[in-house]
């Protein structure tokens, strides 16, 4: 009895060849509409499934393969009589060899207007299921879903068979494969539904890169990106110049994106570990990038920036006289890219500024994960309470409103300073607010900028002692959520100093 290939592909890419060479093995071709049209067409002899069944396609091909003759062949264990015994008694032919790949379904819904009777007919039921039959079986039965595998496994039917050893790597691929496409089907239809609570969360990424090393150099690390890519990302940004990403970089880059995506105007974000050293925006980014790196031009070194403009000569002439680990921009002009890429290790990406899509922020922890929404709401003057009895000034608000965008994305407890147009002195990641407003001032008045700066607290003063301090600096304007039971000793020392102080009512913590 010859040795079956069952062979029905979405993805065509090298499968002329492949049968081609399985022919040339002896081993008979069964396959199903568009790939039988396409085999034949190169002149590769094939069976038509309808002739294996004794069944048509019907219902517009939805009802095809699922079928005894097709699944027996696929599940039939060939080291059990029985099985043997049931294959001959149903004239049930064995198949060794399973070629596999499913309807488009994600390139479907990634098409712009796509309906929902569209991403609902590129739903494959035929596929997945004999997938996982040859799967389930792959002590007897190869099964390819994947065009890479096409020469491996050639290799070994050189020699005769395919080893166990191949077959089951093959087998756990398509598992993973499947769980993947049922994952993506799984998601299309509970946002469909607004299902905002899924008793089961089955996201599934895609594998972009092997990275050298984690967080330190002992500790493997690998990056996915999601099945849909995201375009305004770090997973989709393009890289054009320097040495791949770390693992830190990568985290470090997110961060800086996330600030950014806060401005219209045109802004330069300067980050490190995760916390911004510097933002400032202007009218031009040469201007917006002179701004951030004024800010802190110490903490500045070795870092990370982000701007949404294109980068020019004039903004790249001053980012080439500091030591930087990436910029990345929307894009980079001829000149400027000329000088930049002198410097040999430094990474240049570019990234879509577009519109951001909301996804669920996913955290690990041991054991499980923690699930929320993004923190994209942003508090403006029409929502704050003014509760000191002197109003900010508009400069003041206009300045309020610089540093509430951008202490959201400070490590708490977070403290900014800040004028109209950039970051002054940044406290992060203390255990006490008030050491974060001291490390903020400290910062303004080493870099002489403390000068007219307002305060921004991303959560209430427990104590009145943080305004004590800031308000003994010169700062005349503080903004935070308000909510503490020690508020009125913080307005009180607040009007004491004449301080402007306003309430958003809603915080914005960053563990």
């Amino acid at each position: 009895m010859k040795k079956r290939a069952l062979i029905s592909v979405s993805d065509k890419k090298g499968i002329i060849a492949f049968a081609q060479a399985l022919h040339d093995m002896d081993i008979e071709i069964i396959s199903t509409g568009g790939t039988k049209a396409a085999l034949e067409q190169a002149n590769v002899p094939t069976i038509g499934i309808e002739e294996v069944t004794g069944f048509p396609e019907m219902m517009d091909g939805r009802v095809k393969t699922l079928h005894p003759l097709i699944h027996g062949g696929l599940l039939g264990r060939r080291d059990l009589s029985s099985h043997l015994d049931a294959m001959t008694q149903h004239d049930i032919h064995p198949i060794d060899l399973v070629v596999v790949n499913l309807y488009p379904f994600k390139e479907t819904i990634s098409k712009d207007g796509v309906t929902e009777a569209e991403a609902i007919e590129n739903i494959d039921i035929g596929g997945p299921s004999m997938l996982r039959s040859a799967a389930k079986n792959f002590a007897a039965v190869t099964v390819i879903t994947d065009p890479a595998d096409y020469n491996m496994v050639l290799e070994e039917l050189a020699t005769g068979e395919t080893t166990l050893a191949t077959r089951k790597i093959l087998a756990a691929k398509v598992f993973r494969h499947t769980a993947a496409y049922d994952a993506l089907i799984a998601s299309y239809l509970t946002n469909a539904v607004g299902e905002k609570q899924p008793e089961t969360l089955t996201n599934t990424y895609t594998l972009k890169q092997t990275l050298r090393y984690g967080e330190n150099s002992h500790q493997r690390a690998l990056f996915y990106q999601t099945a849909l890519p995201v375009p305004y990302s770090i997973a989709s940004a393009e890289q054009i110049h320097g040495k791949e990403l770390s693992y830190n970089n990568i985290k470090d880059a997110d961060a800086a994106l996330r600030i950014a995506q806060e401005f219209t105007a045109p802004v330069a974000v300067a980050l490190k570990h995760m916390n911004p050293c510097g933002i400032g925006t202007a009218d031009t980014i040469a201007a917006a990038f002179e701004k951030a790196f004024d800010a802190d031009p110490v903490s500045i070194f070795g870092g990370i920036v982000v701007l949404n403009r294109p980068v020019d000569l004039a903004t790249a002439q001053q980012l080439s006289a500091i030591f930087l680990e990436i910029v990345i921009a929307p894009a980079f002009a001829a000149d400027a890219l000329a000088l930049l890429t002198k410097k040999k290790n430094l990474r240049l990406l570019t990234v879509a500024f577009t519109e951001t899509v909301k996804e669920p922020e996913v955290v690990s922890v041991l054991g499980g994960l923690l699930v929320q929404e993004q923190d994209d709401q942003m508090e403006t003057a029409d929502d704050w309470q003014v509760v000191t009895k002197r109003a900010p000034s508009a400069a003041e608000i206009e300045a309020l409103t610089f540093a509430w965008k951008a202490v959201k994305h400070v490590k708490s407890n977070a403290i900014v300073l800040a004028n109209q147009q950039q970051t002054v002195g940044i406290g992060a990641g203390q255990m006490n607010r008030v050491g974060s407003v001291k490390i903020a001032i400290e910062q303004a008045e080493s870099s002489g900028n403390i000068a007219g700066a307002v305060l921004a607290s991303d959560a209430f003063f427990p104590m009145d002692d943080s305004v004590a301090y800031a308000a003994a600096h010169g700062i005349k304007a503080i903004i935070q959520p308000g909510g503490s039971i020690k508020d009125q000793a913080s307005i009180a020392m607040a009007d004491k100093h004449g301080v402007a102080m306003v309430f958003t009512g809603v915080r914005h913590f960053k563990h």
